[in-house]
């Protein structure tokens, strides 16, 4: 049994299916519209020089995956996720000798860019940035369309029931084990329970005695429409940034806002994602905003996800606490909890992520 319908949940359902496990995902709303719709869907953390050799390790295995993962749902189910890849500039950092020297280490193509030749591939980026770094290849996925690819891929397949507006009561246990869940008070029991919930997983955890340091983190975001060949590569500045669709949308995100469980649109954030919009490209001074929304990220210490077993209850799984990185990292994280429940040999060392020491 999976709890939570977002990319997590979607894609962990999908990695245990194929494997020919029967799988149940539940889901409090409706599948696919909390943080992970709400999010940019880039392929890379904003900043992936300043995340641990953790982060690092599942970004860099989930992004050699996304093509093909985009290749195999569009063949699957008609939807194209939209793995677009348009490169990545960042302007003005102050710490690029450590961007170039995590570059070195880890083998990934970055270098400085000459202005002129930044504005030349950027024709629409304001003015007065005086230093820029290039990422090629950096992809974005247009996160509501592989959900709803991931959604159509799991009603495919005999072995997989969802179940949404089914918010989880509680956990069951007996003989020592966790066995299943409790809804509206009735019982659906399971060999095992994977916790996927999001910034939602805290409180489940709770009715367990367990302190997951898992808590919501509000991001907004809005949206322009654009000519289709207005931005052809995102930018980054400020801790904000503009990422192309390939119909011409714009996203412009995010906010990082402390207000617990509020995920309620704000004029005041709107103001200040117009104003980074209008400095980042000024032309969007006179595109309309033609959406704004928020959602909850799944806050955790340093951004490194739990997955795992819970020791202290065997049977329980956690694969949640992604923050920021949840789309980036959800294939590896997936492909890593489905390997450790399976008896595989896991794609990555298990070990950062384990709840083991980390549960209060």
């Amino acid at each position: 049994m999976v709890v939570g319908g977002g990319v997590i949940g979607l894609l962990g359902a999908l990695e245990l299916a194929q494997a020919g496990e029967r799988v149940v995902l539940v889901e409090r709303g409706v599948i696919g519209q909390e943080s992970s719709w709400a999010g940019g869907g880039i392929v890379s953390p904003l900043y992936p020089w300043r995340y641990s050799a953790a982060v690092t390790a599942l970004a860099h295995w989930s992004q050699g995956f996304y093509p093909g993962l985009a290749r195999h749902l569009l063949d699957l189910t008609g939807v194209d996720p939209q793995v677009h890849a348009t490169g990545l500039y960042w302007l003005d950092l102050d710490d690029e000798s450590d961007a170039l020297l995590w570059a070195q280490h880890e083998a990934h193509e970055l270098h400085k860019v000459d202005m002129q030749q930044l504005y030349a591939a950027v024709p629409a980026l304001g003015a007065g940035f005086a230093n820029a770094m290039h990422m090629p290849g950096v992809a974005n996925v247009r996160n509501p369309r592989l959900l709803k690819a991931l959604r159509a891929a799991l009603q495919a397949m005999p072995n997989v029931q969802m179940l949404e507006q089914a918010a989880v009561d509680g956990l069951l246990q007996e003989a020592g084990r966790v066995c299943g869940v409790s809804i509206g008070g009735r019982e659906l029991r399971a060999e095992c329970v994977v916790l996927a919930a999001g910034a939602w997983s805290g409180q489940l955890l709770a009715g367990l005695g367990l302190n997951l340091p898992v808590e919501p983190v509000k991001g907004q975001m809005i949206l322009y429409k654009c000519a289709e060949d207005f931005l052809p590569a995102m930018v980054l500045a400020n801790g904000r940034y503009a990422i192309p669709r390939r119909d011409g949308h714009v996203l412009v995100g995010s906010t990082l806002e402390h207000v617990g469980f509020d995920k309620v649109p704000t004029d005041e954030a709107l103001s200040s994602l117009k104003a980074s919009a209008e400095q980042l490209l000024p032309a969007l001074a006179e595109a309309e905003v033609v959406g704004h929304w928020a959602g909850l990220r799944p806050g955790s210490p340093e951004g490194i996800p739990f997955i795992g077993e819970v020791p202290e209850f065997p049977g329980l799984w956690l694969n949640c606490g992604h923050y920021r990185n949840g789309l980036v990292l959800a294939p590896a994280s997936c492909r890593l909890l489905a390997d450790l429940m399976l008896g595989r040999e896991p794609i990555v060392d298990p070990a950062p992520y384990s709840p083991v020491g980390r549960l209060g």
